[in-house]
């Protein structure tokens, strides 16, 4: 929830379409990991406004993945926070799969000074979801054409995630599944110790 003492975000500056975007290039990080119900493909891309960085009128679809898999679980595990309980039966209708970029992808450097750059601050990354969404829709419409967004994880900011447009990316992205979490015992564990969370 966003803190009631922090005034709104701002709103996307009119002169964003003429600011010089931060950008970084998208290899420095894959293979990139998103969780996801095994039963949908790993490259949805969710056109529904129910994301931070979502379109808010179905402009453009988004796809979601982290930097690694614990950014990845952190962010499915962890949305809401507070609540360290994971439950098996979501663990075992769930895949942990793997992202490829067959190209360097340019997205907006959403990590540090950039934020600044373009006029927003870390409410953007960890706030409420319509202003984001808002800015994420004037960064797609950026004459720059950027292939998404690069931010810091909202439960675990020493993780990264990618939002990736749809129109951009086109077949420049691969997924290759890891399996259920659950077949994974090591990794699970792993995470489970890391998040302090607990199996049920």
């Amino acid at each position: 929830m966003p803190d009631p003492s922090l005034p709104p975000h701002p709103e996307p500056p009119d002169d964003l379409p003429q600011r010089d975007l931060p950008r970084c290039a998208a290899d420095v990080g894959p293979p990139w990991y998103r969780h996801h119900r095994a039963a949908r493909d790993p490259l949805f891309f969710n056109a529904t406004p129910i994301g931070r960085f979502n379109a808010p009128a179905g402009e453009y679809a988004v796809l979601y993945a982290a930097s690694d898999p614990f950014g990845a679980f952190v962010e499915t595990f962890g949305h809401v926070t507070g609540v360290r309980r994971v439950d098996a039966e979501r663990l075992e209708t769930g895949c942990l799969t793997r992202i490829e970029t067959i190209r360097t992808l340019t997205l907006v450097d959403l990590t540090g000074a950039g934020l600044a750059r373009v006029g927003a601050d870390a409410r953007l990354t960890t706030g409420d979801h319509a202003p984001a969404q808002r800015w994420a829709l004037a960064l797609w419409r950026h004459p720059a054409r950027v292939d998404g967004l690069y931010y810091r994880a909202r439960h675990d900011p020493e993780r990264f995630g990618i939002a990736l447009f749809e129109d951009r990316v086109g077949d420049s992205v691969r997924a290759a599944r890891t399996g259920s979490l659950l077949g994974q015992p090591t990794l699970l564990m792993q995470m489970l110790d890391q998040y302090g969370f607990t199996l049920v």
